[in-house]
């Protein structure tokens, strides 16, 4: 059976996640494009970047993935996909699907006032929170967007120092307590497998099993 063509269409946040994951597994009939990831400041416009791109993509590949949890759209996404007939990654946040299903609902209820860092809006969290916010100009806006958080969960995809030392910073720079929770790629790579296997890529390796750390 010939490969199908399919598309990931993600956001750039998990640029780095899905090139590695890909890699890895050998997955050889998957192209993935990236929307900027300065998107998520501004998630009213997110589902008009995705339209576009999909009303040129579908006539070009034999299935897409959208690489996007509902991302703050409230259902947009979930209506862009029911219209095009396509699957988005798991979860209401780009962060959830690093976790197994179930866990990110486990750290909410522990403490809803949580902000969530990945390895990537941890090593650009100055540009893609303060600077996007404003903040840097602005600094009476602090309070504003964080009064009500009490913690900082790092889902950290490698554990690496660099990542570890940028969610330290800016959990310093919050003045909340850090927590650090080793995920690996979780639902996110399972997801990526699951579109390129459905059309008949014989040659995927199963998933690369994570620990994740409690």
């Amino acid at each position: 059976m010939s490969e199908q063509a399919v598309l990931i269409l993600a956001c750039g946040a998990l640029a780095r996640e899905i090139k590695s994951l890909v890699t890895v597994n050998e997955i050889k009939n998957v192209e993935v494009e990236y929307l900027p990831a300065s998107l998520h400041n501004r998630p009213e416009r997110i589902c008009g970047h995705i339209r576009e791109r999909l009303e040129r993509a579908l006539p070009e590949f034999d299935q897409v993935l959208l690489g996007y949890a509902d991302c703050g759209t409230g259902g947009d996404i979930d209506r862009l996909c029911s219209e095009f007939q396509i699957e988005r990654l798991p979860g209401a946040h780009c962060y959830e699907f690093y976790l197994e299903a179930g866990r990110f609902d486990e750290l909410h209820e522990e403490e809803p006032g949580t902000f969530y860092l990945t390895d990537y809006l941890a090593k650009h969290f100055d540009r893609l929170i303060f600077k996007a916010l404003g903040i840097d100009e602005h600094p009476e806006l602090f309070g504003l967007y964080f009064d009500n958080y009490r913690r900082v969960v790092h889902l950290t995809q490698e554990n690496a120092r660099e990542y570890r030392e940028a969610a330290a910073a800016a959990a310093g720079r919050l003045g909340l307590p850090l927590r650090t929770i080793l995920t690996g790629w979780g639902q996110l790579e399972t997801s990526v497998l699951k579109a390129a296997q459905s059309k008949g890529d014989r040659d995927v390796r199963p998933p690369v099993p994570v620990t994740i750390n409690q």
